[in-house]
């Protein structure tokens, strides 16, 4: 059995007054799901003070390709790890559109994280564009490649992949509870025999109203959560959501 994740991507939001009332929101949150929340990089210490021995996890929204050394700005694997994080995404589309974040930096910031014991969140999903064309499945194959070609299968599998239908993304849109099943399938196809311990998340305007349709999927995982995750109320009701779907 996977266990559900549940995964709440605050992107680029939050003061410390805000992020405290969010937390006091999420206390004693019920759950068989598991339950993950990433800050923005200056609030981490932060968030995993307060939920220590919560029972929700920690994760970054981003990492360095590099274990050290003259790169400003920029955050290692080992750092993330030093300060409680046990999740970081990588290769989220805000990554790779707004920021040139190609499949081979994407492959590398993979195995940084993972040589570091960091649990890294593949991010892949095509734009409304490559839809359109019929070229979802080659665009998702494609990133996905990227990462088999340098980490390896086992280690891709030991992951989590999170499948963002780009042009759901903060639209409002999402794609049908049937879509989604048909993309994760074909994603744990792509892995083969050990894709079938792997965790694939859709993320893309996921909501209380549709959680319960997207979960009860037999290839969904749980959620990559964007804007729902910064409340607290609607949070909590996806995590239940995941809990009874599975």
């Amino acid at each position: 059995m996977r266990r559900p994740l549940v995964a709440g991507n605050w992107k680029m939001n939050g003061s410390r007054e805000a992020i405290d009332l969010l937390l006091d929101g999420l206390s004693g949150i019920s759950t068989t799901a598991e339950v993950a929340v990433f800050p923005p990089y200056v609030y981490l210490p932060q968030v995993v003070s307060t939920l220590c021995g919560s029972g929700i996890d920690v994760g970054a929204q981003n990492v360095s390709e590099y274990q050290a050394g003259a790169f400003t700005g920029e955050v290692a694997a080992d750092m993330l790890l030093d300060i409680g994080c046990r999740y970081v995404l990588v290769g989220h589309s805000e990554r790779r559109s707004l920021f040139g974040e190609k499949d081979r930096q994407v492959a590398e910031k993979f195995v940084a994280s993972q040589r570091s014991g960091l649990i890294p969140v593949l991010c892949v999903g095509e734009t409304l564009e490559q839809r359109a064309s019929g070229k979802t499945l080659a665009v998702i194959a494609a990133q996905l490649d990227a990462v088999l070609e340098r980490a390896g299968l086992e280690s891709v599998c030991n992951g989590v992949i999170a499948y963002e239908p780009v042009w759901a993304i903060g639209t409002g849109k999402t794609a049908t509870a049937e879509q989604a099943q048909e993309i994760h399938r074909e994603i744990r196809q792509q892995l083969g025999e050990p894709g079938m311990k792997t965790r694939i998340l859709y993320g893309g305007s996921v909501k209380a109203a549709n959680a319960a349709e997207l979960f009860a999927q037999q290839d969904v995982d749980g959620a990559l959560i964007g804007g729902a995750s910064l409340d607290s109320g609607e949070f909590r009701e996806i995590c239940k959501k995941a809990c009874v779907a599975n």
